[in-house]
């Protein structure tokens, strides 16, 4: 029933449509624990606050940047339950964007190989192809 509307607050599909989400979504993160369960009418529904929503969003936009779901646990101070300093938003920041940097170097080597590889393609119907040479690590 995620299109029942209370008073007070969002359904779950409400806040799905809200923050561009899912109802799997929601309930992943529920389940996980980034997301607080939201309290329930008398009839057992979910309510959802403005300040689900503007969580939610935080961890879609963490996500969308690649943060883990450890490091967004530990951006949302839920490790040991202390807002995390600006000193370990940082730490996490960089690391992250050393991995990311890393993870770009080796983009950039495939880019190369297959660009080089693809040059080196006819594309004619012919048995011989560079492509599947490579890959076979010829």
């Amino acid at each position: 029933m995620s299109g029942h509307k209370s008073e007070s607050g969002l359904s779950r599909g409400e806040l799905a449509r809200a923050t561009g989400s899912n109802i799997e979504t929601i309930r992943y993160y529920e389940k996980t624990g980034l997301l607080p369960d939201p309290p329930r009418t008398g009839a057992g529904y979910r309510v959802y606050s403005a300040a689900h929503a503007l969580r939610l969003r935080f961890i879609l936009r963490a996500r969308e940047l690649g943060f883990s779901m450890d490091d967004i646990r530990g951006l949302l101070g839920l490790g040991d339950g202390a807002a995390p300093t600006c000193s370990e938003v940082k730490y996490r920041t960089e690391r992250h964007l050393s991995d990311v940097r890393a993870k770009i170097a080796d983009l950039k080597r495939i880019e190369a190989v297959l660009a080089q590889t693809a040059a080196q393609c006819s594309g004619d119907q012919v048995p011989q192809c560079p492509v599947l040479r490579t890959l076979a690590g010829d």
